[in-house]
C-alpha cells in the first residue's frame, strides 16, 4: 500500500537533507584526495556521518580511474541507491530510476505499454505470481494464466527482490519483444511476447438479480475510487437492496482510494491506524455521511494491502459479511517519494497498520466470517462477470440474498 499523504512535505524535507550531504560530501572527499587550496569546515558530527560513505567513495574512485571502459555515472548512482535500499531486505522498498518512475505513473493512469498482467509477490517465499491476465493483451493471446509463477524475465531471475526490475523490462515501447518463463503445475513454460498498449479497467459491475448488486474492484489505483463510486451510484439507482464487493486478487494500491471507498459505508469511524518503529501512531478516519446498504465482501489469498484495510475495518464494525479465503497479509505501508531531480524516486516501508480493533494484518491476514475455498481446478479459470459457477461468488450471493430480506 502506498500513501500519498504528506509526500510533498516529506519530499521537500528529504530534498533539503539529501542536497546538503551531496555537496558537502563531494567537497569533503575531493579536498582529501586533491590539493585544491580550498578549505571546508564541518562539524565532527557531520564528519562522522560522511565518513560512513568513505568505502563507497573509495570503490567509485577506483572504478572511475581504472575500469576498462568509461563508466556511465548515472547507472553507477542508480545502482548505489538501489543497493542502499536493498540493504533493508524489504521487498517493498526500492528505487525508481528515471524510466521506471515514468512507467510507474503511466501504469497508475491505467495506460501503458507492456504485456498485460497483474502480479503479486509473496513476502515470505519470494515467489511472484500472476493474479490477473487482462483481456485482449499479449499475455492473454500467448496463453499466460492466473496462478502462473514467474521464473525469469529475460536474464533476470524473478523474486520479490527483483520484481520491480522485471516489471521495468516488461514495460516499454509497443512492438518490443520480451522473453519470460513461468512455472505452471511444476512445469517450466517459455513465452515470447510482443509489448502492446494496455488499457486497465479498475472496476466492473452488474446486477446479479433484481436485488443483489455486484462490483469487482481490481486495484486501488488510477482513479479507482471515482470508478467504484460511479458504479455504485449506477447500481443504487435501480432496485439494488444489497451489494457484493469483490476484492479477490486485488493487490492493493493507494490508501487514499481505500479511504474514499470505505467512506461510502462508514460514518466518522476509525478506518485503521499506522504504527512506526518508535511506536508512534497515526489514525485515519472516514468522514460523516454513509449508506446503510447491506454488504458482502469477497476476498481470497491474493487480496492484499488496501484491500485488507477496507475488509478488516468493515469486519471489525460488523458492517459487512466477509466471505472467501484468508487474505494475503500485507499489513505494511509505503511512501513513494520523488527525488530532487524531479524524474526519479523511491518507495520505502515506514509503518505497519492495524485494524480499528487493533488486529495485526501483516503476515497474518484477515480471516473471513465464512470460509469458502476455491477448488484447485478452478483457481486459474477466468470467469465472466457475474458467473456463479465458482463456489465463492455463489456463497456470497446466497448471503447477500439473506441480507436483502
Amino acid at each position: 500500500m502506498k500513501n500519498r499523504r504528506r509526500v510533498l512535505w516529506l519530499a521537500l524535507a528529504l530534498t533539503a537533507v539529501l542536497l546538503l550531504p551531496r555537496l558537502t560530501a563531494s567537497s569533503f572527499w575531493q579536498n582529501n584526495t586533491a590539493d585544491t587550496g580550498d578549505t571546508i569546515t564541518i562539524s565532527s558530527k557531520e564528519y562522522e556521518r560522511l565518513k560512513q560513505y568513505e568505502l563507497l567513495d573509495e570503490v567509485k574512485n577506483y572504478v572511475d580511474t581504472y575500469f576498462y571502459e568509461e563508466p556511465d555515472q548515472q547507472l553507477l548512482m542508480d545502482g548505489a541507491i538501489q543497493g542502499l535500499l536493498s540493504g533493508l531486505e524489504d521487498a517493498y522498498s526500492f528505487y525508481y530510476p528515471e524510466e521506471a518512475w515514468t512507467q510507474m505513473h503511466e501504469e497508475d493512469e491505467g495506460k501503458y505499454a507492456g504485456i498485460g498482467v497483474q502480479m503479486l509477490g509473496d513476502y515470505d517465499s519470494g515467489a511472484v505470481t500472476i493474479t490477473r491476465v487482462f483481456r485482449d493483451t499479449p499475455a492473454e493471446a500467448a496463453g499466460l494464466k492466473k496462478g502462473d509463477v514467474f521464473l525469469t524475465v529475460e536474464d533476470i531471475q524473478v523474486t520479490t527482490a527483483t520484481m520491480q526490475d522485471a516489471v521495468n523490462i516488461m514495460r516499454g515501447i509497443p512492438g518490443e519483444k520480451v522473453h519470460i518463463e513461468v512455472v505452471r503445475a511444476g512445469e517450466v513454460l517459455p513465452f515470447d511476447l510482443i509489448k502492446a498498449e494496455i488499457t486497465v479497467n479498475r472496476v466492473e459491475s452488474t446486477m446479479l438479480d433484481e436485488q443483489v448488486g455486484y462490483i469487482v474492484l481490481f486495484e486501488f489505483a488510477g482513479g479507482s475510487a471515482e470508478a467504484f463510486t460511479n458504479a455504485y451510484e449506477e447500481l443504487k439507482a435501480g432496485e439494488m437492496s444489497s451489494l457484493i464487493v469483490d476484492l479477490r486478487d486485488n493487490p492493493g494500491g493507494w490508501v487514499d482510494d481505500g479511504i474514499k471507498i470505505a467512506d461510502l459505508f462508514l460514518d466518522r469511524e476509525l478506518l485503521y491506524y499506522a504504527e512506526d518503529r518508535a511506536g508512534s501512531q497515526e489514525k485515519f478516519y472516514t468522514t460523516e455521511g454513509k449508506d446503510d446498504i447491506p454488504l458482502v465482501i469477497l476476498v481470497n489469498e491474493n487480496s492484499a494491502s488496501s484491500s485488507e484495510i477496507v475488509t478488516a475495518a468493515l469486519k471489525d464494525y460488523e458492517r459487512a459479511m466477509v466471505v472467501g479465503e484468508k487474505t494475503f497479509g500485507k499489513g505494511i505501508i509505503q511512501y513513494v517519494i520523488p527525488l530532487s531531480d524531479n524524474k526519479s524516486g523511491f518507495q520505502f516501508t515506514y509503518a505497519q497498520y492495524f485494524s480499528p480493533l487493533g488486529h495485526k494484518v501483516h503476515k497474518e491476514g484477515v480471516t473471513p466470517d465464512i470460509l469458502v475455498e476455491m477448488p484447485e481446478d478452478l483457481k486459474s479459470m477466468f470467469f465472466e462477470l457475474g458467473d456463479m459457477a465458482g463456489p465463492q461468488l455463489a456463497r456470497a450471493f446466497e448471503e447477500a440474498k439473506k441480507l436483502s430480506e
